[in-house]
Formats: C-alpha cells, sequence, structure tokens
C-alpha cells in the first residue's frame, strides 16, 4: 500500500469515529433515534445540552484537522518517500467522508460534514476558516438558526479563500466543493427554511407540533364559520 492511499485509508477511519453516537451512548441515548436523528454537534446539544454538544464539535473539528496536520508529516517517516504538498487536502477530503458515512456504522448515519470541514480549513487556511467560523457564532446568535449559520459560514469561507489566495489556487476548488456539499447535506433544512418550520436554537421540539394544532385550529374553525 502506498503512503497516500495508506494516509486516505487512516483518515477516513478517523473521520469515522461517530464521535456524537458514542457520546449519546454514554448518557444513555442513541442519537440516531432521538431529535433530529443527526449523529453531529447541533443534535447532541439539543439532546444532551451545552457540554456534550461542546464536546462533539470539538472531537469532529479534530478529526478534521488531524489528518491534514499530521499524516503529510507521518507518512514519509513510516513508509518513506515524500508527502506530496496537496495530500493535506485529500486526506481532509477523506475524512470528511468518513464523517458523514462512518464505516463503523456501516455507512449509515453520521453528520453533515460542518465540524470536520471546520477542522480541515483551519489546519490548511487558518484565517478563512476563523472568518467562516465567527460569521456562523454571528449569525447563530442572531437568527437561532444552526443550520443557516453553517450554510452562511461555508459561503464566507469560499469567499475569503478566494479573496486571500485567488480563484486558481487548489484550495479554492476544495472550499467550493466542500460549500457545496454543505448545501446538498443541508437541503433538507433549506427546505425547511424556506416554509418557515425551521427550529430555531433553544425551541422545544414540541414547537412545530403546537403551530401546526394551531393550524389546524384555524381551518376547522373556518370550516365552521363557512358552514
Amino acid at each position: 500500500m502506498t503512503a497516500l492511499a495508506l494516509g486516505l485509508f487512516c483518515a477516513w477511519l478517523i473521520g469515522s469515529i461517530p464521535t456524537a453516537y458514542l457520546v449519546g451512548r454514554a448518557h444513555g441515548v442513541d442519537l440516531r433515534t432521538v431529535g433530529s436523528g443527526n449523529l453531529g454537534a447541533t443534535n447532541a446539544l439539543r439532546t444532551l445540552g451545552w457540554k456534550a454538544g461542546l464536546l462533539v464539535y470539538v472531537v469532529d473539528t479534530l478529526k478534521g484537522a488531524l489528518p491534514v496536520t499530521l499524516l503529510p508529516r507521518m507518512l514519509p517517516v513510516l513508509v518513506g518517500g515524500s508527502a506530496h504538498p496537496h495530500w493535506g487536502m485529500a486526506f481532509g477530503i477523506a475524512a470528511i467522508v468518513g464523517h458523514v458515512r462512518p464505516v463503523f456504522l456501516r455507512g449509515k448515519g453520521g453528520g453533515k460534514g460542518v465540524a470536520t470541514a471546520s477542522g480541515v480549513f483551519l489546519a490548511l487556511v487558518p484565517i478563512p476558516a476563523l472568518s467562516a467560523l465567527v460569521a456562523f457564532i454571528v449569525v447563530a446568535a442572531v437568527s437561532r438558526y444552526i443550520s443557516l449559520a453553517s450554510l452562511v459560514g461555508a459561503l464566507v469561507l469560499a469567499s475569503v479563500v478566494g479573496v486571500q489566495y485567488g480563484t486558481r489556487v487548489p484550495v479554492f476548488g476544495l472550499a467550493v466543493l466542500v460549500t457545496g456539499f454543505v448545501f446538498w447535506t443541508h437541503r433538507e433544512n433549506i427546505d425547511r427554511l424556506r416554509r418557515g418550520t425551521e427550529r430555531r436554537l433553544g425551541a422545544t421540539s414540541r414547537a412545530p407540533e403546537a403551530a401546526n394544532a394551531m393550524a389546524d385550529t384555524g381551518v376547522a374553525a373556518s370550516s365552521a364559520d363557512r358552514s
């Protein structure tokens, strides 16, 4: 096995560590069966509290940062040869794929890749990644929509990478690719944002049910009036 193939395999395994699943199990909960069912920091935050959510976010971020930072340095020592400058990006992609489709859960479940992707770009391009993190925090604080904050953060990341490094460097292509991937994994959230049914941070899970009940009551009342 070549150094590159070994690195991709290791990055994929690291990304596949189901942090939210393990944290949930430690609390006696299978996060795949509660809340959104997503194995990410947001569902851990909503279901288990801010400490569990923060732990999941930090570990998932490290799952992206460590393969990019350590593997290109370790593999030449272990296997021989020299690392290509773009290996870090390849390992970052493998880690994100592992997070979204974790091998330890038979390729099912996983998160949406935001935290792991942020770790990848913190290791590759710190300033754009920090800019995206600031945008994420601001949008989340103002709107209380984590999904919207993730989408805005992804757009800011690609934009700042393009401004700082130009649009012809490989890392910009990676930023655009990951931004598109984040939008794809959040496609259901985008639909709910458009319909006004997306849950805000801190909202109870019964809020949508209450809204629907009120709507049904209004329809029933209107029908009674017409009759």
